[in-house]
């Protein structure tokens, strides 16, 4: 009963922190976004992203742009 319990603790507390941070093009769907105005939006909430995760990871310079190319790229990649 008790492992029961804890699963179920556990799988609300997963669902939660996915529900917390919805991705972009969910944050423009939210906001009733469509066309140029929805991929100018989705376009910088990633790069955002992605400037806030090199910050994270504390990177300069050309090691930062690099990285934030790349990672603008990736999660492009995958939205698509």
């Amino acid at each position: 009963m008790s492992r029961m319990l804890v699963a179920a603790c556990l799988s609300l507390f997963v669902v939660g922190a996915y529900a917390a941070d919805p991705s972009c093009a969910d944050r423009a769907a939210e906001k009733k976004l469509s066309g140029a105005a929805k991929n100018s939006f989705v376009k910088k909430c990633e790069k955002d992203a992605c400037q806030a995760t090199a910050a994270d990871k504390k990177l300069h310079g050309a090691a930062k742009n690099s990285f934030v190319n790349k990672c603008v790229k990736d999660s492009t990649a995958k939205a698509g």
